[in-house]
């Protein structure tokens, strides 16, 4: 019975696994749909098949839960009942009879031992009455005993059919509903499936085969780039390059006379030469090339080195480059660049344009916005550090925040910039030109290179804030700060999860007419934002250290190439104060714009007043001269004096 018992007692566990499997799979195909693949489209087909399955195996898991719950009540009831409760009477009528016996053979022996010679009529008599009690109460126990195992037999017949029984009526409702369940239409649904299936093979094998065919394809074509150092007659030399990307092996001094090589990944990015090494999901700053010079050297132990001394002489690196072709388009490369931005106008904008964006740095996997979708800041109605650019006052509720889209905010696969790049800041139309945006380096040549004067010493409000720059990136929308708000969660995830630490700490300027970031050990200006541009500022909605501004720049001279950057930095518990700061000279600007165009107003009025009494003057006099001939010469000196 024991083993009975066992047995189907897995059978019940079984049927219970394979309800909750069934169950968990219906669960996972439904959720199918929300699942994003980084190299697979949406499959709009595949989700729909999918959700199809999803509620037959649905069905079919209510049956299996139906299943159970038969098997629990018709099968695994009765033969528990018989084994906890049937049988354990027996066991315990079987112990309370070898009591009853035990007592009734203890009476008999002391019985037998009474003394014939010396009877004592009071011994005897409790003998006599224990013997008594005791075989009257074997009999009963006795009695109940046979008549218990007598019953067991039919109930062990029961125990042994009823469960069967059960198990068998509960597998054929089991079937019954499957065969409700799948009915035709099913049938003919999975015939279709099963066509798809066979047709999406054919597909895989005949694109794996132009694969196949298009690999050996490149590899033909390819075969002359294996060689380290191709044929010049094939490959020329591209001496207009403006950008420029690849392996080269940078000299590390160890000694006086010792050095290593490090092979490292080298691009070029604006007026910087940036390297990142090989395992490392970002790159960093190199050298700065703008006004640098760059030539060929010799070296004993390598070939193809050329040497790079930035524009004070106080650095300098030695690279090898992998061929001959490679070595003289990297010096023509760094060359062209150097020139085309130090002999611009506007070094930033030239060195934003070398490289088509300034932000153009790091870029994160497409499938990191839905990973890390659930960490954006929950809408709040009322967002207190939120301010606007016109007014600088605390932001109103926000009606439409659920309508918002974090696509219309940030692309999915906007680049963010982990470095301090000047930005490419021009003039927007209706604005006066800034002299401020980042200084230009001087000209060892003689050259001048504009006013030296600083637009700030003039100006009434000037503070000063500690920050540590996150990162920046494009964004679509500067009219909700929400911008900024989803600026900071993907830049602050990107960082987690590239364990990137590394921040530069800088001194932020807060002036009436622009924001400085400056080098605190230098006092050089890195960069220099006008306060015009600065469209919109907030702090984050937890983290008051967290704050960030949106830049509007433009990208050509017509208001139709208009771009916005959204730059995210850290500080010291001050966010609230720098947005307060910004703020008040964004008022000052204005307050002081007003007063311009007031003063502006007067003069124009008072000189409209000044031409007027002239005119006036000019009438009287001439009434008067025309009375000259009628007065004597004593009126004719009053009206002189007059």
């Amino acid at each position: 019975m024991n083993q009975l018992y066992q047995a189907m007692h897995r059978i019940y566990d079984a049927q219970n696994e394979l309800s909750a499997a069934t169950h968990l799979t219906s669960k996972l195909l439904k959720e199918y749909e929300k699942q994003h693949f980084p190299l697979g489209g949406d499959d709009e087909v595949m989700s729909s098949t999918l959700q199809q399955f999803s509620k037959v195996i649905d069905e079919l898991s209510s049956c299996h839960a139906v299943l159970s719950t038969q098997l629990a009540d018709a099968m695994m009831f009765p033969i528990t009942q018989f084994k906890e409760r049937d049988l354990k009477e027996i066991l315990t009528l079987k112990e309370v009879f070898q009591i009853a016996s035990n007592d009734h053979d203890a009476a008999i022996n002391r019985y037998s031992r009474l003394s014939k010679k010396r009877e004592n009529d009071k011994v005897k008599y409790e003998v006599t009455e224990d013997v008594y009690t005791s075989r009257k109460k074997q009999h009963q126990t006795m009695m109940h005993y046979f008549c218990a195992l007598n019953t067991l037999q039919y109930k062990k017949k029961i125990a042994l059919l009823e469960p069967l029984l059960g198990y068998m009526q509960a597998q054929i409702s089991f079937f019954k509903m499957g065969s409700e369940n799948l009915n035709e239409q099913l049938e003919e649904f999975l015939a279709n499936i099963g066509t798809s299936v066979q047709n999406v093979r054919r597909e895989m094998d005949s694109d794996v085969e132009t694969m196949q065919q298009t690999i050996e394809d490149l590899e033909v074509a390819s075969d002359p780039l294996y060689v380290p150092d191709p044929d010049p007659t094939k490959f020329p030399v591209n001496r207009n390059l403006t950008r420029k990307a690849g392996y080269l092996n940078a000299r590390n001094k160890t000694g006086l006379v010792s050095s290593t090589w490090d092979r490292q990944f080298y691009f070029t990015q604006g007026g910087n030469l940036m390297s990142q090494a090989r395992g490392d999901v970002a790159g960093g700053l190199a050298m700065d090339i703008d006004n640098c010079s760059v030539m060929a050297v010799d070296c004993e132990d390598r070939r193809y080195c050329f040497q790079i001394t930035s524009f004070d002489g106080k650095k300098s690196s030695i690279l090898q480059a992998e061929s001959k072709k490679d070595h003289e388009e990297w010096i023509c490369t760094i060359n062209n660049i150097s020139k085309q931005i130090y002999l611009s106008e506007n070094p930033e904008e030239t060195a934003a344009r070398v490289n088509q964006s300034a932000l153009e740095a790091v870029t994160p996997s497409p499938s990191f916005q839905q990973r890390h979708e659930s960490l954006r800041p929950a809408g709040q109605s009322r967002l207190p550090t939120a301010r606007t650019s016109s007014s600088g006052s605390l932001g109103s509720e926000s009606t439409n925040l659920a309508a918002l889209s974090l696509d219309s905010l940030v692309a999915p696969d906007t680049p963010i910039q982990f470095d301090i790049i000047s930005p490419v800041c021009e003039d927007l139309p209706g604005q006066a030109k800034t002299s401020g945006q980042g200084g230009r380096r001087t000209n060892p040549f003689g050259e001048s290179g504009g006013s030296t004067k600083s637009e700030t010493e003039d100006s009434i409000l000037h503070q000063l804030f500690i920050v540590r720059f996150l990162g920046s990136m494009e964004v679509k929308s500067d009219d909700h700060p929400d911008v900024v708000y989803e600026t900071m969660r993907q830049i602050l995830a990107a960082r987690a999860i590239h364990n990137i630490f590394r921040m530069t700490e800088s001194h932020l300027l807060v002036t009436c007419d622009c924001l400085k970031l400056i080098d605190p050990q230098t006092q050089v200006t890195r960069l220099t934002f006008p306060l015009p541009c600065v469209v919109l500022y907030a702090t984050h909605q937890e983290n008051k250290r967290l704050f960030g501004f949106v830049l509007r720049t433009s990208g050509g001279r017509s208001e139709s190439n208009l771009s916005s950057v959204c730059y995210i930095f850290e500080s010291n518990n001050e966010g609230e104060k720098i947005c307060d700061s910004v703020g008040l000279a964004k008022q000052i600007a204005l307050h002081a714009e007003l007063d311009l165009e007031e003063q502006s107003r007067l003069i124009a009025a008072s000189s409209r007043t000044n031409q007027a009494s002239s005119e006036g003057q000019f009438v009287v006099l001439s009434s008067s001269q025309s009375e000259e001939s009628d007065l004597g010469e004593e009126g004719k000196k009053r009206e002189s004096e007059a």
